[in-house]
Parts: structure tokens; C-alpha cells; sequence
């Protein structure tokens, strides 16, 4: 069920993580009128909205409310009573320290429906990302959540520190770092043994999430020499200690490693997700923008003439993509190349193919133009009409070949690769870079061309290819990791095994 006009969602957005968040909310976050969401919630998870969709930050930095509480409640119930649906998306679950018991019994009183979305806590999750289970059979049966920072305007604390030191099992503290100090304290005066084990997990399922540990008598000072900041989740019992055998985030093969990744933003996804599963932190620096040009004249004859061509060759995804939005958009389909021999640059190209139904009937081992053209080699062309459907900028070393061959070569560009200007955000970040990748020499030219200065000169760089090296050495830089396999799984690899 999508979302219904006039009733508010009260959404949990799960930890950080933006694969912790449940399939409900996503679905609901892809109907919404409005999307009201807060600090913490994962940004990722607003990439499903409706591109007509209100999208509000109303998120509170602590000590600095962005949008007041009060106002919050009210813009949702005159949302939902202009007969809109809305979606108040919170970190981690609406009902766990997320007000959303505030908020549901404000939009009670107001008259407006409401249903509640539960998402992951973090108090469950950042422990389990740091191989702390909060429950074990030989250490604790119970656990209890505990606010770390309470509302400064009460006249006394509702915390009972005598029974949560008395509490037969784990004690976890949302919220604990800035009352760290006065919190353990008070455990340790209300009788807790202040040797029990003790960790503050820092961005808990996030990238650059981080541990400490210590005892309950010194983890504030510990938390204060590292230097860990909110958000974290502190967690104080025997299970803690359990973090030397059962932390698995930290064993992932790039764990530690912050790596940039300079493909335009539509095919970033992929490589960041793979980077990610493997440990890295990674930073989308988008170098280039892919500009269809399906539209143009050009590419409307050549697939008007598809029918006519003995051999059809296309040198990437967004090539293959490009041109069967065209070949649809002119009533057409697969069997529109059921007379020509097509050939593809790389697995990539012949996977994007393939789930077109073509199968290539030319993939060449290695995954350059050089290659594609001895592959060809025994396919007859002399006199006959071939297409080239790539990108504008292309090299021309296929094209040179097929016409000295005696082709009769079309060679359409199917989009243009523009410079993307990155975001402020995303060059900061990628100054501490360990790996720089580059998968073009558009990428090469189009990032030192937006960076300039800016650009990370202490990372590694990792091209996909040698016509992506060339391109970087003759931009000044070194590479020093070129992948074997000129794909991105090549890429992967050769950073992986450089890494390790």
C-alpha cells in the first residue's frame, strides 16, 4: 500500500546505514506529498522521492534547533489536513529517544491519521556494526536503553542511576558523549564496578564509523583523547569485551580506507555499493555528466537505418542505453538488429546488452578499442555499412580501422560527457583520500579541471586502464595501480590487491 492523501507517516530511517532501511519506508518515501526529515536521517534514502515532492530538512544539530519541535507538529497536520501525504522521516526508530510519541499524540489531538513506520535503533545496530551483541547467553539476558542527555529543562533527572547500576545485564546510552564523564561517574557512585567493560561507538553503521574501549572508570577519558564525537552510542557491560572476537566491519578488506570515486553520478552507484560492502568509505566526486543526445537527427537516422547494417559496435553501458531509449522512442525493439553482427567493447557493454536480449556476437578479452579492433578482424566489412554508436569524444582508432578495411562506417555520438562540478561537501571530504579512481580520461580531465588545486594529491591513484593512465600521466599525476582487467571489476580488484 502506498501512501494515502492525508494521513502523516511516522517513519523510522533505521541508524545510518542506508541498506538498514526497511522496505516499507522506502515506499513510502516514493508517494510522498511532503518529506519532512531530520539530521540523521541517511541521505541516500531521499533518492527515491517524487521529483515534484517537498523535500524539508527540518533536522536539529544539538544545542541548535533548526526548525522548532512545535513548528514541526504543526506543518505536518496542515499538510495532512490540505489532504497531503507526509512522511516524517527519522533517524533510527520514531519511538526509540525520536519524539515521535510527541508527534503522534500532537497530529491525535489535531485530528489528523497517522501510522508509524518502526525503523532499526541504533542502540541495537551500532553495537551489532561493532561486534557487541547487547543480549549473549553467558553475559546478559536483559539489556536496557537509557538516555545518555536529558531535556535540560527539567527540574531533576528521572534517571535511576541506583537500579541502572544494579541492572543484571547491558546498559546502552543514546546521546552519552557530551555527559559521558558525569554518567559514568554517577553509575560508579551508585555502586556499578567501575573495571566493567565499556565502549562508545561513533557513527554507528555509518562510514568512518569507529570503536573505543575501555573500562567504565576510564572510558570518558579515553573517548576525550580520541577525540569521538556525537552522534555515538555507548555501551557499558561484560558483552562489550566480547568486541575482540565478533568485530567483523573493522576485518572487511578496505575498512579504514577512504576512497573517491570520480564516475558520473548515475553509474557511481555500483562501484560506491561494491566499495562499501568491501569497508571503504567512500565519497562520490562526480567528474563528468553523460548527456544523451538521442534526440539529435544524427542518432534518429541511424536508428531509423538499423535494419541495414552488417555490423553494429557500441563502447559502453550508457552507449547500449542511449540507444535502445532512442530505438523505443521509434517504435522499435531488440529484432531491429537481428541482421547485423554486433560487437561490444568490454563485459560491461555485452551485460547491458544482454538485458536488452542481445547477445554480442564480438566481446574482445581486453576491453580497448586496440582490442575490439583485432577481434573484428574475421568479421567481413569491405563495402558494408557499419555503425559506431558511442561517445562524442571517442578516440579515433576504431572508426581509422573499419574505414581502412573499406567500411562504410557511421560513426554517431550518442551523448557527450560534460564537466560536473562536485559539491563543496564532497571536495572536502575527499582531501583525506587514501585512493583516487579514475574509470575514463574524461574523469582525469574533467576532475583537474574542477578541482585545480583542491585536488588530492596524497592519494593513490587507481586507473581502470591504460588509456585512462596515459590520460593521467599526461595530466602530471602517477598511477599507481592500473587494473588488468579494464572493467570495473578489474578496477575493484586491483585496489583490493593493492590495499592488502
Amino acid at each position: 500500500m502506498s501512501a494515502r492523501a492525508g494521513v502523516v507517516y511516522l517513519v523510522g530511517a533505521g541508524p545510518g546505514d542506508p541498506g538498514l532501511i526497511t522496505a516499507r519506508a522506502l515506499e513510502l518515501i516514493a508517494s510522498a506529498d511532503l518529506i519532512l526529515h531530520d539530521r540523521l536521517a541517511p541521505r541516500a534514502a531521499l533518492d527515491g522521492a517524487r521529483a515534484d515532492a517537498e523535500v524539508v530538512d527540518v533536522g536539529k544539530e544539538p544545542g541548535n534547533p533548526t526548525v522548532d519541535q512545535g513548528e514541526i507538529e504543526r506543518r505536518m497536520a496542515a499538510a495532512a489536513l490540505e489532504g497531503r501525504s507526509v512522511v516524517r522521516l527519522k533517524g533510527g526508530d520514531p519511538f526509540v529517544f525520536g519524539r515521535g510519541g510527541e508527534e503522534g499524540e500532537a497530529l491525535a489531538a489535531a485530528g489528523v491519521p497517522f501510522e508509524v513506520v518502526p525503523g532499526v535503533t541504533a542502540g541495537v545496530a551500532a553495537p551489532a556494526y561493532a561486534g557487541i551483541p547487547v543480549t549473549h547467553r553467558d553475559d546478559a539476558s536483559a539489556v536496557a536503553f537509557v538516555t545518555g542527555h536529558e531535556d535540560p529543562e527539567k527540574a531533576e533527572s528521572a534517571i535511576d542511576w541506583e537500579a541502572l547500576a544494579r541492572f543484571p545485564g547491558t546498559l546502552v546510552l543514546y546521546m552519552g558523549v557530551k555527559r559521558l564523564a558525569e554518567n559514568a561517574e554517577a553509575l560508579v557512585k551508585a555502586g556499578r564496578d567501575r573495571g566493567d567493560a565499556a565502549a562508545v561507538i561513533e557513527r554507528g553503521t555509518m562510514p568512518g564509523q569507529r570503536t573505543v574501549t575501555a573500562s567504565l572508570g576510564t572510558i570518558a577519558e579515553t573517548v576525550e583523547r580520541e577525540g569521538v564525537r556525537a552522534p555515538a552510542i555507548v555501551v557499558v557491560g561484560a558483552v562489550a569485551a566480547r568486541r575482540e572476537s565478533l568485530a567483523w566491519l573493522e576485518r572487511r578488506p578496505l575498512a579504514g580506507k577512504r576512497v573517491v570515486v570520480t564516475r558520473a553520478r548515475a553509474q557511481a552507484s555500483a562501484l560506491a555499493r561494491t566499495l562499501g560492502e568491501l569497508g571503504a568509505e567512500v565519497v562520490e566526486l562526480p567528474a563528468i555528466r553523460i548527456e544523451p543526445r538521442g534526440d539529435s537527427a544524427e542518432v534518429r537516422r541511424a536508428v531509423h537505418d538499423l535494419p541495414s547494417y552488417a555490423l553494429v559496435c557500441l563502447t559502453s553501458p550508457n552507449g547500449v542505453e542511449v540507444l535502445f531509449e532512442a530505438m523505443s522512442a521509434a517504435g522499435l525493439d531488440a529484432r531491429a538488429l537481428a541482421n547485423a553482427t554486433v560487437a561490444a567493447i568490454g563485459p560491461g557493454t555485452a551485460a547491458a546488452l544482454r538485458e536488452r536480449g542481445i547477445v554480442a556476437d564480438v566481446v574482445p578479452e581486453r576491453f580497448v578499442a586496440e582490442s575490439l579492433v583485432e577481434a573484428l578482424a574475421e568479421v567481413p566489412v569491405k563495402g558494408r555499412p557499419v555503425l559506431l554508436a558511442r561517445a562524442a569524444e571517442a578516440r579515433d582508432v576504431l572508426p581509422r580501422a573499419l574505414r581502412e578495411r573499406g567500411a562504410a562506417v557511421d560513426d554517431v555520438a550518442l551523448y557527450e560527457t560534460v564537466v560536473e562540478q562536485p559539491e563543496a561537501a564532497a571536495i572536502e571530504a575527499a582531501q583525506g583520500a587514501d585512493y583516487l579512481t579514475f574509470t575514463s580520461s574524461s574523469t582525469v580531465r574533467n576532475l583537474i579541471s574542477a578541482l585545480g588545486e583542491r585536488l588530492p594529491r596524497d592519494a593513490r591513484v587507481v586507473s581502470i586502464g591504460p588509456v585512462t593512465s596515459t590520460a593521467l600521466r599526461e595530466a602530471g599525476l602517477e598511477v599507481d595501480v592500473e587494473a588488468e582487467r579494464h572493467d570495473i571489476d578489474g578496477l575493484v580488484a586491483a585496489l583490493l590487491a593493492d590495499a592488502g
